[in-house]
């Protein structure tokens, strides 16, 4: 056992010992289109059976990625936005969904993209928001449930919000480095954490991938820690839609 596996094994003991499950979620973004590293993502989680949910640009989307995914009974679909279009100019942080421009003009959008997908995914189509950038203006958030959304999904520890939030705390990306995936074993230490803090505060383990930039890193560390909590009874990835039953029950 390497340390990679020795960190995420050591922390899901607790839990096993504990008589309790520790539930994982997946979170792709920025799906379009069918492309060679979307057959290569479905694949890795279809060989583990891990449920996975993309998150889907509306404006720049149709019915070839919805026929793509059709035959994928574990792949759930939300929406990314709009159009993935950063309005905070050159000096801010990117943000599609900021004060930028009319409340109006962005929930108008967010309602075309809802229907967009919903009416392409019957079946697989979640009623939750997954800001581009994981960013968006607190003062919209109120106006989701009226959209129809459900839900909403950033980057980072739940806070208190309008909406039900179903968060990712976990991204394989070196954005601000290399560009390419991190470290395997920082990112086994930082799932640990999470899962420490789920032990006491409770919540799902989310993790962030982007599959059209991901290098041999990213898709070795994927197969890896699938590997590893597949085999652990105190694991469990589990559909998005399960996750957000879940919370409802619980409020």
């Amino acid at each position: 056992m390497d340390d990679f596996e020795r960190t995420i094994v050591e922390a899901l003991d607790r839990w096993q010992r504990a008589g309790k499950v520790a539930r994982f979620w997946l979170r792709d973004d920025d799906a379009v289109e069918p492309s060679v590293p979307l057959d290569r993502l479905l694949e890795i989680t279809g060989a583990f059976s891990v449920p996975l949910t993309l998150a889907v640009i509306p404006a720049h989307t149709g019915e070839a990625l919805a026929q793509r995914l059709r035959p994928e009974p574990l792949c759930a679909v939300a929406v990314h936005g709009w159009s993935h279009t950063n309005h905070a100019g050159a000096d801010g942080k990117k943000q599609e969904l900021g004060r930028h421009r009319p409340a109006d003009a962005v929930l108008g959008e967010l309602r075309a993209g809802f229907t967009h997908l919903a009416g392409l995914y019957t079946q697989q189509f979640v009623p939750m928001l997954v800001p581009p950038w994981n960013r968006i203006d607190a003062g919209l958030v109120p106006h989701l449930a009226g959209l129809g959304y459900q839900a909403l999904s950033v980057y980072g520890p739940e806070k208190q919000a309008a909406l039900p939030l179903v968060n990712t705390h976990v991204d394989v990306m070196d954005w601000h480095g290399t560009r390419g995936g991190r470290d395997r074993q920082a990112l086994a230490v930082e799932i640990a954490a999470r899962l420490e803090q789920m032990f006491e505060q409770g919540g799902a383990m989310g993790l962030l991938t982007h599959h059209l930039v991901h290098d041999a890193a990213v898709w070795d560390f994927m197969k890896a820690l699938f590997a590893v909590t597949a085999r652990h009874p105190a694991c469990r990835w589990s559909p998005v839609a399960d996750i957000l039953r879940e919370q409802f029950v619980q409020v």
